[in-house]
């Protein structure tokens, strides 16, 4: 994806996106002031009222602007998730964050064409930090533009994950695999992870047991920078995989951890 000239459709989706992620801040922000209660889902995941309020909210929008589209959110499910274009919404990246009051949790909108990431936008509320990734826009951090920097070599890179305990079974030993060859590791982060990655200040991020919600509004800012992005088998982002996510600033960077993940 490169800075260019954005076309009329992705202006409107974006427009919205941005519309979304200001409503969503709104609801997050008030949620936040003071400690929320908690409920545990079938899976033993937290929720709270703040992700229900605010995805009930962008979904609205969305059924406003554009009808036609398809919906697929962490709280409330899919909805004509064959269509064309399909909104991925996940109120709260980050739910154990935002309980705990730490401040890199974020609100995910990522938009699929043809069930390919087509656009993405990060809100991090309490950091005032938005993050866009359409195509002709690249990447923006609060409307100015970010990029990857270089890292040809796994021994210079910083490496992110979310928890090591989100890597399970094999999946732990590929991480570790992969680990060993980095410069260092850092832990924690969630969504937020990847704007550093996308601003230059990391180079990989590699998680696994995730969800589309948690990682399709963050390929288009990661590719948007000059990164790439892809299942741990190289294999594009969508719907359907896996739940293994790598996100690296060099596409140099990538083949080398890929391989390193296939030990």
């Amino acid at each position: 994806m490169t800075q260019g000239t954005t076309d009329a459709l992705t202006e409107d989706c974006l427009a919205l996106a941005l519309a979304m992620a200001a409503r969503a801040r709104g609801i997050v922000l008030r949620h936040y002031a003071e400690p929320p209660e908690v409920e545990d889902k079938a899976d033993l995941s937290p929720v709270t009222k703040a992700d229900r309020e605010c995805e009930a909210a962008l979904r609205e929008m969305i059924g406003a602007r554009f009808p036609g589209h398809g919906i697929f959110g962490e709280e409330f499910g899919a909805e004509n998730a064959e269509a064309e274009f399909v909104w991925v919404l996940d109120p709260i990246d980050g739910t154990k964050a935002f309980i705990t009051g730490k401040p890199l949790f974020g609100t995910l909108i990522g938009l699929l064409r043809n069930g390919v990431p087509f656009l993405g936008v990060m809100d991090n509320p309490v950091l005032d930090e938005v993050w866009a990734g359409a195509p002709g826009l690249g990447a923006r951090r609060n409307g100015e533009p970010v990029r990857c920097r270089p890292c040809p070599e796994l021994s210079r890179a910083w490496l992110y994950t979310t928890s090591p305990q989100m890597h399970q079974g094999l999946d732990f030993g590929s991480f570790e695999d992969l680990r060993h060859q980095c410069r260092h590791a850092v832990y924690g982060g969630d969504c937020y992870s990847y704007g550093q990655l996308a601003r230059g200040r990391a180079d990989l991020v590699c998680d696994s047991s995730m969800q589309p919600y948690d990682y399709v509004a963050l390929v288009p800012i990661v590719e948007g920078a000059g990164g790439r992005m892809t299942d741990w088998a190289g294999r594009t982002l969508g719907l359907k995989g896996d739940g293994t996510v790598i996100a690296a600033g060099d596409p140099r960077a990538l083949d080398l951890a890929l391989a390193a993940l296939r030990g």
